[in-house]
């Protein structure tokens, strides 16, 4: 059997590399691709001829241009009109052997006639028969695990070749992009990831009207079939450039901008692939996002400093707003050139003088600034930089006065307000309470191991002492700052004794000493520099 696995593996990998070879594909590693042997629509072709998984590898290279660069980005969009329909019969299977039932048994109708295929799975409108209401049923397609496991694999291991033996496509990463494909995939093909999903996001937004949610049947779905309401409404595209009884396209198109950045920057869990053909208008004018299999999460720590960033992009400052790039390992010291930062300023300059109604397309601007460097940008970075363009694309062509500039420097202040907001301070405090205890925990095993490796000549130190005694007043005003702002954290959360703004007055003032402090040092330092 594992010999005929073997000659299975090798026939698909000869027929995959037989379709790379017949479009041209290896002129994507040479950095002339001005061949008139290779055209743009060459890739997506390879991919719709070698199936699901690669199929779904060029949806998730269309979305990043900064890889594959806009042409091709833009071209593999279409990956997503192009895919078979699976015959009704062999998907009724699916279903019934997922759901212990036979159709008739769940559903009082069911319209043979898919309302949409994708290269995973297909989608139909039924009715409920326990609760008489129509519903969408996602099923995944038959086969379709075992067909896209020896391609993943292969992947993998083209991955791997490829960046051993083509130095020109070590700047991609492929290895390290085929591991997160896997990972992606694998997590789209179990259809309750979809649904958990779902479930958190309609948390996120239960006390927000305007935003609606499809709402799932968890008793009749399963790792391949997923049962939720249908959305009687229109697609976004639907109300381009045309008015809808009862739709009011500019408040549409706030929702949409509102709802799409506080996922980003308040809730740090958001739609990854917010194209209109994943949003739906209500009757009753509200805004429905669908198709959760793909979602994007951010810590705390990024929404922060992505906010800053935002802020500093609409500000101007050129310098500034690379060091926060820099910081963030948006880009790299090393990208960080003359000629990227003169085209830095030139984007910002041709903003100087324009209003915030002015400024849309300022963010896409400055992604394909980097772009047109090479720059590998971080996932979620280019995630949510592409989200804001999708959403900012439909918001104009819904409404010829719509502003997401405006919005996004709202939703960007609000995060940082947020960010030193006492209760939210208090719970900094806590944190960096833990990370203390952890150290001091581990503070006696290394100071025996560097002792142990003093001993055995394993570290040799050089030292100057000029500057100790400065040095030792700063680091003694460091360790009282610390010793405050752990004392501070902990008044707060005693929540004892006099108050002031309705928090501890003992932690209230700690934290004020512990900043001015912190401003005393930061001045001291900059005067000792110059």
């Amino acid at each position: 059997m594992a010999k005929e696995d073997k000659k299975a593996s090798r026939q698909r990998f000869d027929e995959i590399m037989g379709v790379a070879k017949k479009h041209h594909l290896a002129k994507l590693l040479k950095d002339n691709q001005d061949d008139e042997d290779f055209e743009v629509s060459d890739l997506r072709y390879a991919m719709e001829e070698c199936g699901p998984a690669f199929i779904k590898l060029g949806q998730l290279l269309a979305t990043r241009p900064d890889m594959v660069g806009n042409d091709i980005a833009d071209d593999l969009k279409l990956l997503r009109d192009n895919t078979p329909v699976t015959p009704f019969d062999e998907m009724r299977k699916v279903i019934e052997d997922e759901l212990g039932q036979p159709l008739e048994e769940i559903y009082s109708e069911f319209n043979e006639e898919p309302l949409g295929s994708a290269s995973i799975g297909q989608v139909y409108k039924a009715r409920l028969k326990d609760r008489d209401m129509e519903v969408a049923v996602k099923v995944q397609k038959p086969g379709i695990y075992d067909v896209i496991v020896p391609d993943v694999k292969i992947l993998n291991k083209v991955a791997g070749t490829v960046d051993k033996h083509v130095s020109g496509s070590r700047t991609y990463n492929l290895p390290a992009m085929a591991k997160e494909f896997e990972r992606s995939i694998f997590k789209e093909l179990n259809y309750m990831e979809e649904v958990k999903n779902i479930n958190k996001i309609t948390k996120n937004f239960e006390e927000i009207d305007y935003i609606k949610i499809p709402e799932v049947y968890p008793e009749y779905c399963s790792s391949k079939v997923i049962t939720m309401e249908l959305i009687d409404g229109y697609e976004l595209p639907d109300l381009y450039d045309t008015e809808v009884e009862g739709i009011n396209n500019a408040e549409i198109a706030q929702y949409g901008c509102q709802s799409y950045l506080k996922q980003v920057l308040i809730d740090g869990f958001f739609h990854a692939d917010p194209h209109p053909g994943n949003l739906f208008v209500t009757r009753d004018n509200r805004l429905c996002y669908i198709d959760f299999g793909m979602m994007g999460v951010v810590n705390d720590t990024f929404r922060s400093n992505f906010a800053q960033l935002i802020l500093l992009l609409l500000d101007g400052n050129s310098h500034h707003l690379i060091n926060q790039m820099l910081y963030m390992n948006i880009i790299s010291p090393e990208q960080n050139t003359e000629e990227f930062q003169e085209d830095v300023d030139d984007l910002l300059n041709s903003y100087i003088g324009v209003d915030m109604d002015q400024m849309d397309g300022i963010f896409d601007d400055l992604m394909n600034v980097m772009i047109n460097h090479n720059i590998i940008l971080p996932r979620e970075f280019v995630m949510i930089g592409r989200g804001i363009i999708l959403i900012e694309e439909a918001g104009d062509k819904l409404d010829p006065h719509f502003n997401l500039t405006s919005e996004l420097e709202k939703f960007a202040k609000d995060m940082i307000k947020s960010k030193f907001a006492p209760g939210n301070l208090v719970g900094g405090g806590f944190n960096y309470i833990v990370e203390i205890e952890h150290l001091l925990k581990d503070l006696p095993d290394r100071l025996n191991s560097t002792l142990n490796k003093l001993e055995a000549g394993e570290i040799e130190l050089n030292m100057n002492h000029t500057g100790l005694d400065e040095l030792k007043d700063q680091l003694s005003i460091s360790l009282i700052i610390s010793a405050l702002l752990v004392g501070s954290s902990i008044a707060i959360l005693a929540d004892k004794g006099p108050r002031v703004w309705d928090i501890s007055a003992i932690g209230f003032f700690g934290f004020l000493i512990s900043a001015i402090l912190g401003v005393y040092i930061i001045i001291k330092f900059i005067r000792t520099e110059r």
